[in-house]
């Protein structure tokens, strides 16, 4: 509207001062609504673009939020994959672990069961051994006790033969009226 009033007043020779007073009043009223309208525009440009901050703001946040979310999940996914993975290792390690401990302690029963082995081994070797040394002392005392008989009967056979000596040497001596007499001989016993 303005435009129109300004371009007539291009067009139209100067107006009286009287005239020129109301038409710097409706300039000035065509002003204040130009600065209304503009003050409006500047408002509605405002409110638009506050709208569409609010619409991008709203669209960056959705988005941030999908890939907040796309993030979580990837990270919840890793986790689990690195919990079982984890979860994998630990049971292989204890598997490990049970086959060393089933080894060693097999180790322990074949050193326990070979030591019981050589026990037994060393107790035949003590039972031979000590069969054998008292078949021997028996052997030994059999000689012994025999011998002692032999020693014993030898003894008595001497003692016979002594005295048997003596006897004889009695009558030889009688005989020989040697003057001697049994008294220089005394009989052996």
């Amino acid at each position: 509207m303005s435009s129109t009033r300004r371009g007539s007043k291009r067009t139209r020779p100067d107006p009286p001062q009287s005239l020129q007073d109301d038409s710097d009043v409706n300039v000035f009223s065509d002003l204040k609504e130009i600065m209304s309208a503009l003050q409006q525009i500047r408002e509605k440009a405002h409110e638009d673009a506050r709208k569409q901050k609010e619409e991008s703001i709203s669209s960056v946040s959705t988005e941030v939020k999908s890939k907040i979310d796309e993030l979580k999940s990837k990270l919840e996914k890793e986790r689990q994959n690195f919990a079982k993975a984890l979860s994998n290792e630990c049971e292989s390690i204890l598997k490990d672990k049970a086959a060393d401990k089933a080894d060693h302690l097999q180790s322990l029963k074949d050193t326990v069961s070979k030591f019981e082995e050589d026990k037994e081994s060393l107790y035949m070797r003590y039972e031979q051994l000590r069969k054998k040394e008292e078949t021997m002392i028996t052997e030994h005392e059999k000689f012994c006790t025999e011998k002692l008989a032999q020693l014993e009967e030898s003894l008595k056979k001497k003692k016979l033969d002594d005295e048997n000596f003596t006897i004889l040497r009695k009558t030889l001596g009688s005989f020989l009226e040697n003057e001697a007499s049994d008294e220089e001989y005394p009989p052996d016993e």
